[in-house]
């Protein structure tokens, strides 16, 4: 039951720092956090802010949840305060309502204190009597300027909302690595490239290079097809596998777990569609296929898609 996943579970929380609890084997690997595929966390932009801001505990996470989702919260503002000492990870405004606490802490009435909030959350920026009130209430030169450059913000109960489904979903990948592989990859079952992966992590590692030397040409096919591959990357490093697709045993669109390792779906071939993975799924269930022609015959699906499973 997720409800019963403790929100402080010390492996899980070392994800966000490091690799370390996910035990990869490979001398390789070289990202430094193990947060890939995790919701809000997987990105490279959320990657390089964990690297930045090393959370420890569930609240620090919340702050970079907020942090991430706001406009020119971080970047361009929170990150240089980090970066130049002036300010402390845990101080740097994330969220609205850090706002509203910080200033009715600094003894602001309420009632400015929450129109201060509102008025920068929304992008407007100070008026001169905000500004003044703040200096009044001996509030930090930096706060103040930061406070100006902020364009949106996330309110803290949507941040704390979605990392509590990241922390839940990273519990799984640290304690039970293939039932998040597969139902990680079954959700991105439309990116994956089955014929690519399944010939081993050398092959994984080629085609990243290759699309790494596009870089910002890439195309948005393209971009899923990285993502996809740098977490097939990290499951290999794992020491996990992933089998061949099987004409009798994969399913036709989600991702199982076999022998130890990752069965492939039917439509995680690219170019065998919905319809013709259904349809193969439920013909080999049905009873043995006596020949390619009787695949064809019986799934009715087209010469390509025949192609593309003799080619596998």
């Amino acid at each position: 039951d997720p409800q019963q996943i403790s929100l402080d579970d010390e492996n899980t929380i070392k994800i966000f720092t490091s690799t370390e609890t996910l035990k990869i084997a490979d001398k390789d690997f070289n990202i430094e956090v193990g947060s890939l595929g995790i919701p809000e966390f997987g990105t490279k932009f959320v990657r390089q802010m964990l690297v930045d801001t090393q959370p420890t505990t569930f609240a620090e996470l919340v702050r970079i949840s907020g942090l991430s989702h706001g406009t020119d919260v971080w970047l361009n503002n929170g990150q240089d305060l980090v970066r130049a000492g002036t300010a402390e990870p845990k101080n740097v405004i994330s969220t609205r309502d850090d706002i509203m606490n910080y200033l009715i802490l600094k003894d602001l009435p309420p009632k400015e204190a929450f129109t201060i909030m509102e008025r920068v959350r929304k992008g407007k920026g100070l008026t001169p009597e905000n500004e003044a009130l703040m200096k009044e209430k001996k509030v930090p030169a930096w706060y103040i300027d930061s406070c100006k450059k902020i364009k949106y913000m996330f309110p803290k109960a949507h941040a704390v909302a979605y990392v509590m489904m990241s922390f839940r979903i990273a519990f799984f990948k640290v304690h039970y690595p293939l039932a998040f592989y597969s139902t990680y990859f079954s959700t991105k079952v439309d990116d994956f490239d089955a014929d690519l992966v399944c010939r081993g992590k050398e092959n994984v590692v080629e085609k990243m290079k290759e699309l790494s030397s596009i870089g910002n040409a890439m195309t948005q096919k393209e971009k899923d097809l990285m993502t996809v591959l740098e977490v097939a990357f990290e499951m290999y490093c794992r020491g996990f596998n992933f089998l061949k697709v099987d004409l009798y045993e994969s399913d036709s669109d989600k991702f199982l777990i076999k022998d130890n390792s990752i069965l492939p779906p039917l439509r995680a071939l690219q170019g065998v569609g919905e319809n013709a993975a259904k349809n193969i799924a439920k013909e080999s269930k049905a009873g043995e296929f006596l020949s390619i022609e009787d695949v064809r015959i019986r799934t009715k699906v087209s010469r390509t898609v025949i192609e593309t499973l003799e080619n596998h």
